[in-house]
């Protein structure tokens, strides 16, 4: 297969098919491409008292940004197989110092990628935020949740709604 280059002013409608365009060049050299899978959601409102020692979805109703349509019902499904960056942040409330630990869950089809918290502060803080980011190998049609548990203690603690928030893209 023979390569082309293409020099121009303002390059647009590079695509693999005539309705559509896949990447655009703008005059200043800007490489925007449409069609590339992006998300973010947030919860809208508080999920309250966690229940202890089960893992819990994080409830994730509200989109900011989901380009390409890939995220439902509190889950990212691949479009394409490639390495995408995800982000899974969680704004706690009521921690309690008694709980043995906190987990953090980015939980996708080919592995789990995990942050722990020890809570061992002397105290009930009141408000702790947990995050994790991770480049991540997924196959066309894999899925990424995001999930939190609480180990022991009182089931006191709540996902402060709307500042757990969830991303991603594909990078490649």
């Amino acid at each position: 297969m023979a390569l082309t280059k293409i020099i121009g002013e303002g390059i647009q409608g590079i695509s693999n098919s005539s309705d559509a365009t896949a990447i655009t060049i703008s005059s200043s050299e800007v490489v925007t491409m449409p069609s590339q899978p992006a998300f973010q959601v947030n919860n809208s409102s508080t999920q309250s008292n966690i229940s202890i020692n089960t893992g819990t979805t994080i409830v994730f109703n509200q989109e900011v940004i989901d380009k390409g349509g890939n995220f439902a019902s509190n889950t990212f499904t691949a479009p394409v197989t490639g390495s995408y960056f995800l982000g899974l942040k969680a704004n706690l409330q009521t921690v309690d110092s008694a709980a043995d630990y906190y987990r953090l869950r980015l939980a996708t089809a080919n592995r789990n990628y995990d942050f722990f918290l020890d809570p061992d502060f002397g105290q009930d803080p009141a408000l702790w935020t947990l995050s994790i980011t991770m480049v991540c190998d997924m196959d066309a049609s894999d899925t990424a949740q995001g999930n939190f548990y609480q180990a022991g203690g009182t089931a006191q603690t709540d996902l402060r709604g709307p500042e757990c928030q969830f991303y991603g893209f594909l990078i490649a």
